[in-house]
């Protein structure tokens, strides 16, 4: 069977990486194909050295700590698999939703043109579930239209030309892959923790050929809300020991514990009507907010972030306090055994920030699977990425045509018109000569004539 060979960027401190070694090892006692770490790319220092102390066969010289929009991707070891959960900040449900428009929204390109440069096997890609709504919806197509077609995607990119140069020109256009994207909603897959992340699973065209079948969205484990794994049960069921990496409890200011003492568990300090007004917040008109909000003990945790300041900590059921570090990644599905290396706030952020490693463990399980011809249960995806993607290049056509067609046009606003209205026919003979060979440019140009 084969082994793969994992390259990553924006690896965070491991999630994904622990998640391949536990796919691997499932898989591997069944007979079939395995995963192992070939290099790593990851900007922030604290978060690299996690990842080179934790994960197997990591290293200084194969975890590079290092921006992307700098990153020399032609310095990595060979690799035939990838994966990259890219910067979800600008995709996120709060915030300001700037989405490709933001400092982070374009950071996805730095994945393709690793899949471009290197064409693996297949790769995993992940985000947050506002990506679907990001720029009315056009950005997730875009992204799936450049994972979809990598190559012809960045030999379009201005940075990727003048960085790689003539490895650029000799990209393969017609490089394509399969794509599999859907909505996994982690509780329902035993994490004790309500994430619901995108990922996205390319499958190399000529690799597919080759298989029985693509990849599926593998079936929840834990669809009911009965199955599933709660706060309480990670946290509880067996303690911690005092002793843990990363277990520092947090000294609170007395009024932070009355507040705490005051909000019921699932309840936050905007939904509770306070007795001593000196408790509550003066913002108004937030409910929905994980502002001193506290765990329902007997229900999986709300998404673990990697904020912290500002009472985001997030907080025990039922002792008036913040969770620890190391009790927010158990609910990340981190071992007692990682040790996060840094600061308590930079172990926040790189927590918060990680995929589950259960939840890599699910996705890399079915690729395994699929790339071995093994059956599994499976369920069907969410959305239909050729679809997004096709939407999103129809769109991009139909507004190359209108310029080309406002071009073309301009004449006629100067010269007479026939006595029928419409345009001179050497505005006609010229939109066929520019529409000419590309079927969604003419299409376009034919419904610009209708309008006329």
């Amino acid at each position: 069977m084969p082994s793969y060979v994992l390259g990553e960027m924006f690896s965070g401190p491991g999630g994904i990486a622990l998640g391949a070694e536990r796919a691997s090892t499932q898989i591997s006692r069944e007979g079939g194909s395995s995963v192992s770490h070939g290099w790593a790319v990851e900007y922030h220092p604290d978060t690299a050295d996690t990842y080179r102390r934790n994960i197997r066969g990591a290293s200084e010289d194969s975890v590079f700590t290092a921006d992307v929009r700098e990153f020399d991707l032609r310095q990595v070891p060979e690799f035939n698999s990838f994966a990259f959960g890219f910067p979800c900040n600008d995709f996120s449900t709060v915030g300001e939703h700037r989405g490709l428009e933001g400092d982070y929204g374009a950071l996805y390109t730095y994945g393709v043109h690793a899949l471009a440069l290197h064409s693996p096997d297949w790769f995993v890609a992940e985000n947050v579930s506002g990506l679907s709504r990001a720029n009315g919806g056009m950005a997730f197509g875009k992204i799936l239209s450049a994972l979809r077609r990598p190559g012809r995607a960045a030999r379009t990119d201005g940075n990727f030309r003048e960085f790689y140069g003539a490895e650029a020109e000799a990209v393969d256009p017609d490089l394509e892959y399969e794509l599999v994207a859907n909505l996994y909603r982690f509780e329902e897959y035993g994490l004790p923790q309500r994430r619901h992340r995108f990922i996205i699973t390319g499958i190399r065209k000529d690799v597919r050929r080759t298989l029985q079948k693509g990849f599926q969205v593998p079936a929840p484990t834990t669809p009911q809300k009965w199955q599933q794994t709660t706060a309480r049960d990670v946290i509880e069921t067996d303690p911690i020991h005092p002793d843990a990496y990363n277990n520092h409890q947090i000294k609170h200011r007395q009024s932070v514990v009355d507040r705490l003492n005051a909000i019921a568990p699932g309840k936050n300090a905007f939904n509770t009507e306070f007795e001593d007004p000196s408790l509550r917040l003066n913002v108004k008109g937030v409910t929905l907010s994980n502002i001193y909000r506290r765990l329902s003990a007997d229900e999986p945790s709300y998404t673990v972030t990697g904020s912290g300041g500002g009472g985001t900590h997030m907080y025990h059921w039922e002792e008036p306090r913040a969770l620890t570090n190391r009790e927010r990644a158990r609910l990340q599905t981190f071992p007692d055994g990682f040790r996060f290396l840094g600061g308590s706030p930079s172990v926040r952020r790189q927590i918060g920030m990680a995929v589950p490693p259960d939840g890599a463990q699910v996705v890399i399980e079915a690729m395994l699977r699929t790339m071995d011809g093994t059956d599994y249960d499976s369920v069907r995806p969410s959305l239909d990425a050729d679809e997004l993607a096709l939407a999103y290049e129809l769109s991009e056509h139909a507004e190359e045509a209108q310029k080309h067609l406002d071009i073309a046009f301009a004449p006629a606003a100067a010269a007479d018109e026939d006595s029928t209205g419409h345009p001179p026919l050497e505005l006609i003979r010229g939109e066929r000569e520019l529409t000419e060979g590309d079927p969604a440019v003419a299409r376009s140009a034919g419904a610009q004539r209708a309008s006329i």
